[in-house]
């Protein structure tokens, strides 16, 4: 049952492989630029205050014409704000409103030509009510040419806009203040996710290679006392290790696919609600296998003694013992996960997920994990870029940070909060970019186990080396493009996966490492019987 809850989401935890961020800055090769209309799309604040009292903040877009907002808090200015007379100043203000933000509505103009008039009536920036609650870029036309406007343009979503609006037209007086703070060069949440991911495939490989060793020390054992008999165990049979074939590592690739479109297309309340109990259901399962695991060593009678359960067999005390805190420990996370700190209980789920998964699910050789991490890698590369072509946005950023819902993002994510950002928000990486490559590494690990190695002239430290590397160019790709969600796997998988071939190639065991997935190995305890000499 533990095999089956866990690999039930190994399927669904690949479908959020990008590690995302926020979009700040956003060049788009589709809105080109030209004389006059040649900024960037950033992200603006709108701080407002409301009769002299601080107020609400906004979220707006930029425009790609007129003056670059500023930057810096204390260089930007708070300005009254003013409604426009006509709401969507399509034409000159009736009132002159000399130094003052306007207020207007989208629609029935060009965005340039309400800044043209804002511009005229002596207004010092304009913001835009959009009619939807998304956020739109302001762009110019190809053959526009009257293009010298000196007021920067915000465009602000439905919702927020409607806000103000009410504000003014109640006879409140209120005034804004538009600026657009620069993100850290580098970012400290970043940092603690690269050591989360790394230091649980770490953790993970040497469970997994430590169980395999006690596997095959008890085999020797076996041998040893001559208990042939006892021998016959299949992989993934009494020992609880499911092990991974060629055919289900591109299976797990199109299911994960299908698995992917559905939440794209399904994604909702409703929708996310099941992915929650999903991955409680997972997280409670990793969270029980790790604190039984660590805790057998101080309470080895229970640990050891069973009791038999309905529909769940033979159960260690143990067991029982934990499984209510690891259920409501999940209850509580799912209940207040929308507070400021419950990423921290997501993110434990999360790691004792994936460390069990590690665990239990085996990459028998270096053949099945290139197929497996080269699957994933047309995956990310697929669902995070080739996918805009047929449905005009990324599906798997989408899916992955909850666009369509109310939601930070689905639960199968690792998240740290931007804590010195001043955007806020969440720094992400799916469960794929850790647990997928974590297999290959734990192979590495289990096959240095066997073969003796030591850590340099093994496989291990290497594949860990590279799986970091991997991950760490994946975060600088991150910020050289301004926050767009990146394939992690299109940087790790070439990086591990290079390095486990070269060095193999290079070792001369290739050829065991692709095939066998082990050294080969002389048995001492079985001896040919000798010979009578002859003298011919």
């Amino acid at each position: 049952m533990a095999a089956a809850a866990v690999l039930a989401l190994l399927m669904v935890s690949a479908l959020a492989g990008a590690a995302a961020g926020g979009d700040i800055v956003h060049h788009d090769d589709e809105a080109p630029k030209i004389p006059g209309c040649n900024n960037d799309f950033i992200l603006v604040k709108v701080q407002s205050w409301v009769n002299g009292k601080e107020g609400d903040e906004f979220v707006g877009v930029g425009a790609r014409f007129g003056p670059k907002i500023v930057s810096k808090e204390k260089h930007a200015n708070r300005t009254k704000l003013t409604l426009a007379d006509p709401i969507e100043c399509c034409s000159p203000p009736k009132d002159k409103v000399s130094g003052d933000i306007l207020l207007v509505q989208r629609g029935k103009c060009k965005f340039t030509k309400k800044a043209k008039f804002a511009e005229a009536a002596g207004a010092s920036a304009i913001v835009i009510i959009n009619h939807v609650h998304e956020l739109y870029k302001m762009v110019c036309e190809k053959n526009e040419t009257d293009l010298d406007i000196h007021i920067p343009a915000v465009l602000l979503p439905k919702d927020a806009g409607s806000a103000l609006h009410t504000l003014l037209t109640s006879g409140n007086a209120v005034s804004v203040q538009l600026y657009s703070p620069d993100r850290p060069v580098v970012d400290t949440a970043e940092v603690f996710l690269w050591l989360m991911a790394v230091g649980t495939v770490l953790g993970a490989s040497y469970w997994s290679a430590w169980s395999a060793r006690e596997a095959v020390i008890e085999q020797e054992k076996l041998l040893k006392d001559g208990h042939e008999g006892l021998l016959n165990v299949e992989a993934g049979g009494s020992s609880g290790m499911v092990d991974v074939n060629v055919v289900s590592a591109v299976m797990f690739v199109v299911v994960a696919s299908c698995f992917l479109i559905m939440l794209y297309k399904l994604m909702s309340y409703w929708f996310v609600e099941l992915l929650v109990v999903i991955f409680c259901i997972g997280g409670v399962e990793g969270l029980q296998t790790c604190l039984v695991a660590l805790l057998s060593r101080w309470f080895k009678p229970a640990a050891e003694s069973f009791v038999k359960v309905p529909f769940l067999g033979a159960v260690s005390h143990l067991t029982l013992a934990v499984c209510p805190f690891c259920i409501a420990f999940a209850v509580l996370w799912a209940v207040f996960r929308q507070l400021p700190y419950a990423w921290i209980g997501q993110d434990i789920l999360g790691i004792t997920l994936i460390v069990t998964v590690i665990q239990i699910v085996r990459v028998p050789n270096l053949k099945v994990g290139s197929v497996l991490l080269s699957c994933a890698f047309l995956y990310d590369i697929f669902w995070v870029f080739v996918s805009k072509r047929w449905f005009h946005e990324s599906v798997m950023i989408v899916v992955a940070r909850g666009d369509k819902t109310d939601e930070d993002g689905v639960p199968m994510l690792l998240k740290i909060p931007r804590m010195f950002d001043p955007w806020g928000g969440y720094s992400i990486i799916g469960f794929g970019d850790i647990l997928l490559p974590g297999l290959v590494v734990a192979f590495a690990l289990r096959y240095d186990f066997v073969a003796k190695k030591s850590l340099q002239s093994g496989y291990f430290l290497w594949s860990m080396v590279a799986y970091g590397s991997g991950l760490l160019i994946t975060y600088v790709a991150l910020n050289l493009m301004d926050g767009h969600g990146q394939p992690a796997l299109l940087y790790i998988v070439p990086f591990t996966l290079g390095t486990l071939i070269t060095l193999g190639w290079k070792r001369g065991e290739l050829q065991n490492l692709w095939m066998r997935g082990e050294p080969e190995r002389v048995c001492t305890h079985m001896h040919m019987p000798l010979l009578p000499a002859t003298p011919n």
